[in-house]
């Protein structure tokens, strides 16, 4: 089972798994470029068998495996709902692979520094015999030539020296086992039957995985499209973390799925007003009332309350107001305990009444203090 790495918790966001590179952990070789995301994302990493936070493997696995553990671990996430993915090496294979298994998954992915087949069997099978052998610290000189584009290291010691202490930390076995796992992976013939929006990002100065096996896959897939990154070699989230931001929120802008949506909502939906009432309502729903609970879900809490502009508080506040307003009072109550929820203390929520007494009417806020009242004394 592989370990979920939250690099930004936004629950009420669309769902954004990043996959790592052969020896990083996903903490190091992403979180730079994570925290410079603008769309809005809930991001999770995955760090792969004996490297991070992952346990070492116990038996061989292939990429399919792999994608497997991933759809797994989303699915402990988001049961069945669909999600964007970016990988880098390793992790863009893994992408591919999901892709050609379970494309209605996949809203759109970005693969880096990867390709259809990366390297040569023969030299993947030799590596894994070396890190059994010697381990990991015996692949650390290549490593550093391999993943790093000139004068790199020098001007990032910090980022280099971590990205190569995840590399000696982690599992001979499971290193090993990954390399043969590359060793038999190659879905070349097989990329035209991708139809899901693709962004494949080469560095131009990548050895393992050079810019013309990204070319073959923006070519290959039906909706493809390829960067090469100046300056940059084999691990571009960690080399050049703010223009892979800029190119991830670039692709995945606008592609929202009416699942995103759904399941951004209801996760909102759940935290604001309870598990149990929400529990409470699904339980009510009826082929009559179907339709509208999910209109709620989705336009109300999907797409309304997980927007970035305002947080919870003042959403709550407003929704207080509006509600005195048109004197909603059974959505009112609800609405205060979600107030309580959100962090509203008691008094801000008598400031609000009080506030709405003068521009909503002495009545309609005498009977919202009466409600709230009720609702205070229940908690």
């Amino acid at each position: 089972m592989l370990t979920p790495v939250v690099l930004h918790d936004a629950p009420g966001r669309p769902l954004l798994l990043l996959g790592p590179s052969l020896g990083t952990s996903v903490e190091t070789l992403w979180s730079r470029c994570a925290a410079l995301l603008r769309g809005g994302y809930h991001v999770v990493g995955w760090d792969l068998p004996g490297h991070g936070r992952s346990a070492p493997a116990a038996a061989g696995f292939g990429i399919p495996g792999l994608a497997k553990a991933v759809l797994e671990l989303a699915d402990r996430i988001r049961p069945e709902a669909s999600f964007h993915y970016a990988g880098d090496s390793v992790g863009g294979a893994v992408g591919l692979q999901l892709m050609l298994d379970t494309p209605h998954r996949v809203t759109a992915a970005v693969l880096l520094c990867t390709g259809a087949k990366i390297g040569e069997s023969a030299g993947w099978r030799q590596r894994a015999e070396t890190v059994r052998a010697d381990g990991t610290q015996a692949v650390v000189a290549g490593s550093i030539q391999r993943w790093f584009s000139p004068g790199f290291p020098e001007r990032e010691p910090e980022v280099t020296e971590e990205l190569l202490g995840a590399l000696r930390a982690a599992d001979p076995e499971s290193y090993a086992l990954v390399c043969e796992a590359l060793a038999t992976f190659d879905v070349r013939d097989r990329l035209a039957g991708i139809k899901i929006p693709v962004l494949a990002v080469a560095g131009a100065d990548d050895q393992p995985a050079p810019p013309a096996g990204l070319a073959l896959i923006a070519e290959s897939v039906r909706d493809g499209r390829l960067v090469v990154l100046d300056g940059v070699a084999h691990l571009a989230p960690a080399e050049s973390p703010a223009e892979v931001a800029a190119l991830i929120d670039e692709h995945f802008a606008g592609r929202r799925t009416v699942d995103d949506v759904r399941a951004a909502g209801m996760a909102v939906r759940r935290a604001v007003l309870g598990d149990a009432h929400v529990d409470r309502a699904v339980a009510g729903t009826t082929g009559f009332t179907r339709d509208f609970q999910e209109l709620i879900t989705a336009y109300a809490w999907g797409e309304i309350w997980t927007r970035p502009g305002l947080d919870r508080r003042s959403r709550s506040m407003i929704t207080l107001t509006a509600l005195v307003a048109l004197g909603h009072q059974e959505e009112l109550a609800m609405h205060v305990r979600a107030a309580r929820t959100n962090g509203l203390t008691v008094d801000e929520i008598k400031e609000v009444l009080l506030q709405a007494a003068i521009y909503c009417g002495v009545p309609a806020a005498n009977t919202a203090f009466r409600i709230a009242q009720r609702v205070l004394d229940e908690e």
